[in-house]
């Protein structure tokens, strides 16, 4: 049986489709928060489960029987590490086999301060005895494509990575090679760094948004507390607005490039192209 837990989010959601090409559905367990949330999930012949990454209890019943199990990280910065910590206990307990984490980009040496809970995390899984397999995942393309329409909008496409480059890959991409973790043998100590296999400044996705979609975009590089006021002013909460800020200086910094291509090695085929996803993107 694996579990998979935020189940209900956009890589849960991805990684429970790739499963379901080879593993039985009633072997899949979508652990999720509000089962009411993932009528789609159960119609697929998965088990739904309700686990709160902040209430062990539910997290005793919803790893029961489990053998695997993919971490995937909550989204709420600032409390992951205790959250996790919960999540591995529960695992524990439950004698999971195996434990996959989606961590970051070489967590134990990036520049970027999303990096902290990650390595902390990592550390918790280390000190728990569990077997694990820790997936560092690098940025995803998307959260660069959901600034398109506004870069069409204004004719400028602005962050604080200046010429860092930047190995991102399609969050399927990231899916696909959780599935092939979980469905294969012999991954307990394994590390993954995970990237695409090109890498590109936002100078250059600029000009690709230019390319495909006929009206100039330029790049802009802006301090990072500007960045940061940008976003805030385009309506993102000051949290993520710092985040995202923060993350694109660690860009600049070389925090999101990797040229290992694991990730393309693990899922057997290249990662999607950064203008197929640009493409799909503007239509």
């Amino acid at each position: 049986m694996i579990v998979i837990t935020g189940a209900s989010g956009q890589l849960g959601r991805l990684v429970i489709a790739e499963l379901l090409k080879t593993v039985p559905p009633a072997q899949i367990v979508a652990a999720v928060r509000h089962p009411g949330r993932a009528s789609d999930l159960a119609a697929l012949g998965v088990q739904l489960r309700v686990a709160d990454y902040s209430e062990p209890a539910t997290l005793d019943s919803a790893f029961a029987g489990a053998d695997k199990l993919l971490l995937i990280s909550s989204s709420e910065v600032g409390q992951r590490v205790a959250q996790h910590r919960n999540v591995i206990e529960a695992a524990k307990r439950a004698k999971v086999g195996l434990i996959a984490y989606t961590s970051i980009l070489r967590a134990d040496s990036s520049p970027l301060a999303l990096a902290a809970e990650h390595k902390q995390t990592e550390s918790l899984l280390k000190d728990s005895g569990v077997p694990h397999v820790l997936l560092r995942n690098g940025w995803y393309t998307e959260n660069y494509l959901a600034s398109i329409p506004p870069a069409l909008q204004h004719g400028v496409f602005i962050g604080s990575a200046g010429d860092g480059r930047i190995a991102s890959a399609a969050r399927a991409d990231y899916a696909a090679a959780a599935a092939a973790v979980l469905t294969r043998a012999d991954q307990a100590g394994k590390v993954y760094e995970l990237a695409g296999d090109e890498a590109y400044t936002l100078g250059e996705l600029a000009a690709q948004v230019t390319r495909q979609s006929g009206k100039t975009v330029v790049y802009q590089n802006l301090p990072q507390a500007d960045f940061k006021a940008a976003l805030v002013g385009a309506g993102l909460p000051e949290p993520i607005a710092d985040l995202l800020a923060a993350s694109d200086v660690g860009a600049s910094q070389g925090g999101l490039f990797d040229d290992s291509h694991q990730l393309s090695q693990l899922i057997g085929r290249p990662t999607t192209p950064l203008a197929t996803l640009v493409k799909a993107a503007l239509h």
